[in-house]
């Protein structure tokens, strides 16, 4: 989660995160360049060819290695760009063999998780509202978070039950939009353990700030235990929805 008053990035925990800071700090370092050697050609240009220094202006109009350089220069920066930037955008889009699979639904205005190849576990994560907050932070906190193991490689399956929604978390570097009618998917792989926070990310209605998100990266000993633990808590949730059938059933 960032702190107050940093600057920059949150800290990566994955390896695509990694990868899209050092992107970033790589082309600051270009930009930089660039704007210093135009400021620079400004500052030359204004006091060599003034008016006073340079009162008989010259009347060239061509020059073939000026020319050159400033088409070929550019075309060589964005290609030295955009090398880096396909790798990046490839690691991204394209999924690894995954040890984990969740899938998450963007309702208004909270998202439904299910972890499909573990016994069908499925809850709903709202926010915690800000008098039950108890230390946790505003408008990030959820009254059930996506618990996952560390050092695994986890494809998180996204769509939307009415609008556009969108699952972001910064420190994994994932952001993915959810669409109804249509499943996205993308992946992470958290090197740390830790609690981390994102936010739906595509305006989605009056409760669009209200829908965040909660990921618990534990120890893989820890995700089995809470494994367990969340099978149970699905099995009482399913056979109480089956007594409440059953009992309505008989009421008509």
């Amino acid at each position: 989660m960032a702190a107050p008053g940093q600057m920059g990035f949150q800290e990566a925990v994955t390896p695509v995160m990694e990868d899209i800071e050092s992107f970033h700090h790589f082309l600051l370092i270009i930009i930089t360049a660039i704007v210093l050697f135009v400021s620079a050609l400004l500052v030359y240009v204004m006091v060599r060819f003034n008016r006073k220094s340079n009162p008989t202006p010259s009347k060239t109009s061509h020059n073939t290695l000026i020319e050159v350089l400033w088409t070929v220069l550019p075309v060589l920066i964005l290609v030295v760009i955009a090398i880096p930037s396909f790798r990046l955008l490839y690691k991204e889009l394209v999924v690894p063999p995954a040890e984990l699979t969740i899938k998450a639904t963007g309702n208004q205005w909270y998202w439904g998780y299910e972890y499909p190849d573990n016994g069908g576990i499925s809850f709903d994560a709202n926010m915690v509202p800000e008098d039950e907050l108890n230390g946790r932070p505003r408008l990030l906190a959820t009254d059930e978070a996506v618990v996952v193991p560390v050092d695994t490689t986890v494809r998180v399956i996204v769509t939307g039950a009415d609008v556009i929604h969108a699952w972001a978390v910064p420190a994994f570097g994932v952001k993915v939009d959810a669409v109804p009618g249509r499943l996205n998917e993308t992946w992470f792989r958290a090197e740390k353990t830790g609690i981390y926070y994102g936010q739906c990310s595509e305006l989605c209605g009056q409760g669009h700030a209200f829908m965040p998100i909660e990921v618990h990266v534990v120890s893989k000993e820890d995700f089995a235990a809470w494994l367990e633990k969340a099978k149970t808590a699905s099995g009482r949730a399913d056979e109480s929805v089956k007594l409440a059938s059953t009992h309505t059933g008989a009421v008509h």
